[in-house]
């Protein structure tokens, strides 16, 4: 199985339960994506930055990737090759909604996970062993609903990803939405061909098209959008992050984001320059929630140091964690305690915090050659 080929090849045998040099967590994720790419240069970071420091209780972080495509039913697989694996103390991951509530039900009551930009409701309280540091759809929505509704929009079409995480987030600002909605679509997480959609919208009319789902889809509809000279304002959520790759047809997008590397805090301004000068490149919501992660999870295996101690010490709330995307801490049901959106518009390539002024860089990053 490939899966398990890739744990082999990275030193990690299932079953095996020789001691170990060094303190092992699994990652999981579809890293061959745009945002899975950048939740694993997130995660890379972390640990090189933990290991620099000396790693967890003086010995190395070593982080064993799988590529679980976004599947589920990989996801489970894979889940159970790390709950197998005693070397493997803690995961972080998954990234997708899907993959996430599939391996939740696998590590449940054996091995402590933390999400990273899993989103669907479906994962809050699915299991006292599974977190996640990033806000619920049923949060999120509410909160570009409210967007909207702030903007002055009265006539709003949607369109969302026919998955968990685009149901759930397409569900929330529907509801909370309080003008008319003249449409509501579903469509592929790989659709191309959108111009029967962009059509419609013209002849109805909206205000704001909200599409919830990823970059891919939601490029696929701000270029026919653009094509078709479309008036509209167009708002997504988290998933959109990366729709800032082609700024020519995302120029004015509005997205509802983790994070933003435009953030004016001290502590987002270093994380930045430190992304930058490793990757030659702006992290996103993405890199900074998985970063946020495995600094997290790596704070709890200093106090929890088994299995069972490192869901205990999450569960406890008794790590004074401020990540890059603020304070992390964990509700009952896992869910974080007061995340939110950062409402940003697409501006240049960049995402820019609405009406917020524009951030002068004190001195300017170097970049390198590009990332793992």
């Amino acid at each position: 199985m490939k899966a398990l080929r890739l744990i082999v090849a990275a030193g990690v045998l299932v079953g095996c339960s020789a001691p170990s040099e060094d303190i092992r967590i699994g990652a999981a994720g579809p890293w061959t994506t745009g945002y899975g790419s950048m939740n694993q240069m997130g995660i890379q970071l972390a640990e090189a930055e933990i290991n620099a420091a000396g790693g967890v209780r003086g010995q190395t972080l070593t982080v064993v990737y799988v590529d679980d495509e976004g599947d589920g039913a990989k996801a489970a697989t894979i889940a159970r090759q790390f709950v197998d694996t005693p070397e493997i103390v803690a995961v972080v991951g998954h990234v997708n909604s899907g993959a996430m509530v599939a391996a939740a039900r696998v590590y449940d009551g054996a091995l402590p996970a933390v999400a990273t930009t899993a989103t669907s409701p479906d994962l809050t309280g699915i299991s006292p062993w599974v977190f996640r540091v990033i806000s619920s759809d049923s949060v999120n929505g509410v909160d570009l609903a409210r967007f909207a509704n702030q903007l002055g929009h009265r006539r709003a079409a949607i369109l969302y990803e026919n998955n968990s995480y685009g149901r759930g987030l397409a569900d929330a600002f529907r509801r909370n939405f309080t003008g008319e909605i003249v449409g509501i679509d579903p469509i592929a997480d790989d659709v191309t061909n959108v111009e029967p959609y962009i059509s419609w919208f013209r002849l109805r009319g909206p205000d704001v098209v909200f599409v919830a789902g990823t970059e891919a889809s939601g490029m696929a509809i701000l270029r026919e959008a653009r094509r078709q000279r479309l008036a509209a304002d167009f708002l997504g959520g988290d998933g959109w992050t990366g729709v800032v790759g082609e700024p020519a047809a995302a120029e004015g997008a509005f997205v509802g984001a983790p994070f933003s590397a435009q953030d004016p805090r001290p502590e987002v301004r270093e994380f930045v320059t430190r992304f930058r000068s490793r990757y030659g490149r702006e992290p996103d919501g993405n890199a900074a929630l998985a970063y946020d992660a495995t600094m997290l999870v790596a704070q709890a295996i200093e106090r929890g140091r088994t299995r069972a101690g490192v869901r205990d010490v999450l569960a406890a709330g008794s790590i004074d964690f401020a990540g890059v995307t603020g304070p992390i801490r964990f509700r009952p049901d896992g869910d974080p305690i007061g995340k939110s959106f950062v409402m940003t518009r697409v501006r240049n390539g960049a995402l820019v915090v609405h009406d917020a002024p524009p951030l002068v860089e004190s001195t300017p990053v170097r970049a390198a050659g590009g990332g793992q």
